[in-house]
């Protein structure tokens, strides 16, 4: 067997160490003790050669390479030159292999290439000559920043990150808008009380009450628009001989800010909607296509990410968003939950009582699988998995 090299990563390039007392490398629990002091280090491993990075562009693309365990163009040629007959020590087994297929290099990965590794990073600024601390800081800084921006720019599309803030908002914006409603019907009940039993919907007592204003101008005017002719008529009824207190066109004028205001949120959420559903139906459409663009937003938001909630059982998908009861149950030695955010999912809706609960078992399996295929599948917008296991 030829003598070792070990090829050692660094920010600023490649290097090869050349092993100098093979002997050593029999007892590897005493290989940390080698590398205790510069001195003792370089009885052990020897620098053979350097391989510079040009720019950051060029480390970006080598560490890029290395992440998916493929040996750059670089470090090919740096290899070649080098390494002749040599065994070579590498950090990746998966990455010995692929320089092993294209190079026909012999290489080995185990404890004791390992714990070589450890000694040669905790030496490293000692055994590379030229090569400061102070400057390697910095670089490992620049490539570190360089490969979040890199892994970042990779699928724009795939990001969740505008769903988990999309759906929050959606979330705070019923909040806001629910309170506001609730301030409208309030106020507008001293002047009016009985319109808020004649209408039921917020939008459309919010626009009613912003076109009417003073209860004596709704004998004047045309609600068709938004009101049916028997709910209008019965409005005017009622105007007429209202018990509700008068008020002056100032107090008006606040509540009718008021209703422009909610009006205008509920113009925003709708937007907002839109959005998310579009963004939905891009990043996970076979989930999206099983349990609706709200109920799987939610899901995401609540497992962190698509790809951490990719990583979960149907049965955690199953319970998520019921986790307090769940423990509450399991302290308690009750039945567990059956349903947590899941419930809300239209198929789970549409089964009978005593059916829920099942449907929500194979609905969460199924959108279990939907989930992988959605965070791990190559294909984009493609839900016709979704569909067929909707279908099902």
């Amino acid at each position: 067997i030829g003598s070792m090299l070990l090829l050692f990563e660094t920010p600023a390039g490649f290097a090869l160490f050349k092993v100098l007392d093979e002997g050593k490398l029999s007892k590897v629990e005493d290989l940390g003790k080698e590398f205790s002091t510069p001195e003792s280090s370089r009885q052990v491993v020897k620098l053979k050669a350097f391989s510079k990075f040009e720019n950051t562009a060029e480390a970006l693309t080598a560490a890029t390479l290395l992440i998916e365990s493929k040996p750059s163009k670089g470090l090919r040629k740096f290899l070649r030159s080098h390494c002749e007959g040599e065994i070579l020590g590498v950090a990746d087994s998966k990455l010995g292999s692929s320089i092993k297929e294209k190079l026909q290099i012999e290489c080995v990965h185990n404890n004791v290439v390992s714990e070589l590794m450890r000694g040669i990073r905790s030496q490293l600024t000692e055994l590379i000559s030229g090569l400061a601390l102070q400057d390697l800081a910095p670089m490992s800084l620049g490539l570190s920043h360089s490969l979040s921006r890199y892994k970042l720019k990779f699928t724009p599309d795939k990001i969740d990150t505008m769903i988990i803030q999309g759906i929050a908002l959606l979330d705070d914006l019923d909040k806001e808008l629910n309170i506001y409603v609730m301030r409208v019907r309030e106020w507008y009940g001293w002047h009016f009380p009985e319109l808020a039993k004649i209408l039921q919907d917020n939008m459309l007592y919010t626009k009613t009450v912003k076109l009417m204003g003073d209860r004596s101008n709704a004998a004047d005017l045309d609600f068709s628009e938004m009101l049916s002719e028997e709910i209008e008529a019965e409005l005017k009824e009622a105007a007429k001989i209202s018990m509700g207190t008068e008020v002056g066109e100032n107090d008006l004028e606040n509540i009718r800010g008021l209703c422009d205001q909610v009006l205008s949120l509920a113009e925003y959420r709708a937007q907002l909607h839109d959005y998310l559903k579009a963004r939905m139906n891009t990043i996970a459409p076979n989930l999206t296509a099983i349990v609706g663009e709200l109920v799987g937003a939610r899901l995401i938001a609540h497992g962190g990410s698509l790809l951490n909630l990719a990583k979960q059982p149907g049965s955690t998908v199953q319970i998520l968003g019921a986790e307090k009861a769940l423990f509450r149950a399991l302290k308690t030695k009750h039945a567990t939950p059956k349903y947590g955010l899941i419930y809300h999912a239209s198929l789970v809706g549409q089964a009978a009582p005593k059916h829920k609960g099942k449907m929500s078992r194979s609905l969460a399996a199924k959108a279990a699988l939907a989930i992988r295929y959605d965070a791990l599948g190559d294909s984009t917008e493609d839900n016709s998995m979704g569909l067929e296991y909707r279908a099902k």
